[in-house]
């Protein structure tokens, strides 16, 4: 599957743009079964994907920042339908797949924090993302404050595996975007999810909520919206 680079500023998104975009991420998803894995045909599949196309159409960006680092949107399979562990394996970058290293707690511990505004159903739109390089070196939990003072909301987990599923460039491509920090799940603890390159993989694991690291942001999105 071709990767897509999200170089052009947000201006520069035409309504083809945008449906094109839409169509490779559809096309994403079924190239890499989630379909089987959901245990669904691929028209079955569909019918949760097609109808978030007519929400793309009405998509209106924010202004476009000079680094051209937000991605428009994000479609989301939430676990109910393919949970971080079947979807991690299928991100790749460089031939190597991703995984997941979050010993001792696993991804079913974290839950998104109460107040956040997640879609009912099983597939939507993540809108307006961020990977958050403002946010390097800052601590999971100043980047909180920081982020909900900007009204944008934390990613969680499925929201994370989606974005390097459709965008895995996010983590290699150090101009425009960085490993990330997903605030949005938490576990009542201070272990905060976070994605970034392992020996050479991809890796959904964890980090401390008042740890920094130089290249490690906390990304976010400006909405959500479910068909």
């Amino acid at each position: 599957m071709r990767s897509h680079h999200c170089t052009d500023t947000m201006n520069r998104w035409s309504q083809e743009r945008l449906q094109e975009e839409f169509d490779r991420q559809a096309q994403c998803l079924v190239h890499k079964g989630y379909h089987e894995l959901a245990g669904l045909s691929v028209a079955e599949f569909m019918a949760h994907v097609e109808p978030l196309k007519e929400l793309v159409r009405d998509f209106a960006g924010p202004e476009p920042d000079v680094e051209n680092r937000h991605i428009p949107f994000v479609i989301v399979v939430k676990s109910e339908l393919v949970s971080p562990e079947q979807a991690m394996p299928l991100v790749e970058i460089n031939n190597a797949p991703g995984a997941v290293g979050m010993y001792p707690v696993d991804t079913g511990s974290f839950k998104p924090f109460e107040g956040l505004d997640v879609p009912t159903v099983p597939v939507y739109l993540l809108l307006n993302v961020d990977t958050g390089q403002q946010t390097l070196n800052v601590t999971p939990n100043d980047a909180l404050i920081a982020i909900q003072s900007e009204d944008r909301s934390p990613l969680t987990i499925v929201e994370g595996v989606a974005l390097v599923t459709h965008f895995p460039e996010v983590l290699t491509d150090k101009r425009r975007y960085n490993c990330f920090s997903m605030l949005g799940s938490r576990r009542g603890d201070k272990r905060v999810p976070a994605m970034w390159i392992s020996h050479g993989r991809p890796r959904l694991g964890w980090c401390w909520a008042g740890n920094p690291h130089t290249w490690l942001g906390s990304a976010s999105c400006g909405g959500r919206a479910g068909a």
